[in-house]
């Protein structure tokens, strides 16, 4: 029973998996924003968990500082019946952010990354298409945090 638990490992191990760990981040102690839309929430929760940063709540104690230059969320049409009703919508969420050390540095420069889904609609589903919607939302920020987490782990210390 023994021997195909070890068979398993030792394949899982030959192929080059291995479970996501802790990110090595080039810097101690970080400042995170809380802006409204929730990111900064979830991203604290996130370095938190997967760093060995501390998250600090004065940008002046901070080693590194994350600053948020934008976030938006939109919402555009992509297709029409016969009759001219909305048939599917492309939803876009967007930021940009940066990760200085407060003298001018940067660890990550400006950046903007864009998720986007499509989604149908129908006039007769008007409450589950928007329940759906910001379940896609939600999702997107997800998905846009661990984006952001690989841009830290990939940060380089900055140059004096």
């Amino acid at each position: 029973m023994r021997l195909p638990a070890a068979l398993l490992c030792l394949a899982l191990g030959a192929c080059g998996f291995q479970l996501r760990g802790t990110a090595d981040v080039p810097f101690e102690t970080i400042y995170v924003p809380t802006v409204a839309g929730g990111i900064g929430l979830e991203l604290k929760r996130n370095i938190q968990a997967g760093t060995r940063a501390k998250v600090v709540d004065d940008a002046k104690q901070a080693e590194a500082i994350l600053e948020f230059t934008q976030e938006s969320r939109e919402k555009e049409i992509l297709s029409l019946t016969g009759t001219g009703r909305v048939r599917e919508f492309q939803l876009r969420y967007r930021v940009g952010f940066r990760v200085h050390d407060g003298k001018g540095n940067n660890y990550v420069p400006q950046s903007t990354l864009e998720l986007t889904r499509d989604v149908t609609y129908d006039d007769a589903d008007v409450l589950a298409k928007e329940s759906e919607e910001q379940l896609l939302y939600r999702d997107m920020q997800g998905d846009m945090v661990q984006q952001i987490m690989r841009r830290l782990s990939s940060a380089q210390k900055p140059k004096a």
